[in-house]
């Protein structure tokens, strides 16, 4: 059952990863509200019947009017240095839970330390960085862990290509903080090994060369997972793709308007001396977003859902529930049980 306001907001609809977003939500039979700066960008990008509000960043009584009548807003408006703040308080204060997508790490820590007073004094939950980046790593852990300190979390993450959208480039440019790993329990600079192993993932991806790259994942699962160590890898390929100023954004490859693009992220866990791995598997990382975002506000919605404050998306809900949800039709799940 849900509650009888099922509707959503999406902040920066007309974007690349908004308009899947919007368009999953309508698919799941939710009522959408399109957020975004420009008035002809929404007409021009928005299916018929969807709701267009005009609001900006900057304009805190704007965004407040377009969430007017929500229960949840969704943000894909980066970058999220800039943005996360100024929405997520503008949903609350219209009662409304906040979701964003950010691969920022310092957006993410900004919105787990800074809106956890003002959601929980609104009753509702912020929750960053619930995306394929961020998100996966955190559902995949937190399904693995059990009680106790964890030894050891190793993220991977393969991309047979990277087409960045022109969002992704925006934010390369504007983050330009010290990259975060954990390291006995604590969050530092990373310090990038001349040495990092080759990981062999599934083909056709098979045997790649590895980075340290660490995303939003190692700020959520850190706020919320007693660990000792935290490291997140990314094959050599993709962030030469992504690095290099002539790599295309991405193209529609099939009716669904996703990219051709393969990825697989692997999560590696060591506790009270066991080694445990689980994946996921799937097609395009901006399109995968939406159904992942959506999932979560499905559970927002729900009458009996009573949490509030700052969460990891994998504190919000359950984590092994909401990836079992999405197995089979967004992605494909392995090392974890699929039933039970």
């Amino acid at each position: 059952m849900m509650s009888s306001n099922q509707c959503i907001a999406v902040v920066g609809a007309t974007g690349h990863t908004g308009q899947f977003v919007v368009n999953e939500v309508l698919r799941r039979g939710l009522s959408v509200v399109a957020v975004g700066r420009s008035a002809a960008r929404l007409d021009q990008t928005m299916p018929v019947g969807v709701i267009r509000r005009v609001a900006a960043v900057d304009d805190p009584a704007s965004l407040e009017q377009a969430f007017a009548g929500c229960a949840v807003v969704i943000n894909c408006a980066g970058p999220f240095l800039d943005t996360a703040t100024p929405v997520a308080l503008a949903a609350l204060r219209a009662n409304c839970h906040y979701i964003d997508v950010t691969a920022e790490q310092p957006s993410a820590q900004t919105s787990l330390a800074g809106l956890d007073a003002p959601a929980r004094d609104a009753g509702r939950v912020a929750i960053p960085a619930a995306a394929f980046y961020g998100g996966l790593a955190d559902l995949l852990a937190s399904a693995l862990a059990t009680e106790g300190e964890i030894d050891e979390i190793t993220v991977a993450i393969a991309l047979d290509h990277w087409w960045p959208t022109e969002g992704t480039r925006k934010t390369g440019e504007r983050n330009k903080a010290p990259r975060l790993v954990v390291k006995d329990g604590l969050l530092v600079p990373l310090q990038p090994s001349a040495e990092v192993p080759d990981w062999v993932f599934s083909e056709p991806l098979g045997q790649q060369a590895m980075i340290d790259m660490p995303f939003s994942e190692v700020i959520t699962l850190a706020h919320h997972l007693k660990v000792r160590e935290v490291r997140s890898l990314l094959n050599r390929s993709a962030l030469a793709d992504i690095r290099d100023a002539s790599t295309p954004p991405p193209t529609a490859a099939d009716d669904l308007g996703r990219s051709a693009q393969r990825f697989e992220l692997m999560v590696r866990l060591v506790q009270h001396g066991r080694t445990t791995t689980a994946g996921v598997r799937g097609q395009d990382i901006y399109a995968v977003t939406a159904p992942i975002v959506t999932e979560v506000a499905l559970r927002l919605l729900a009458p009996s859902y009573g949490r509030s404050g700052a969460l990891a998306v994998a504190e919000a809900v359950d984590p092994l529930d909401l990836i079992r949800s999405l197995h089979g039709s967004a992605l494909q799940l392995f090392g974890v049980p699929l039933a039970g």
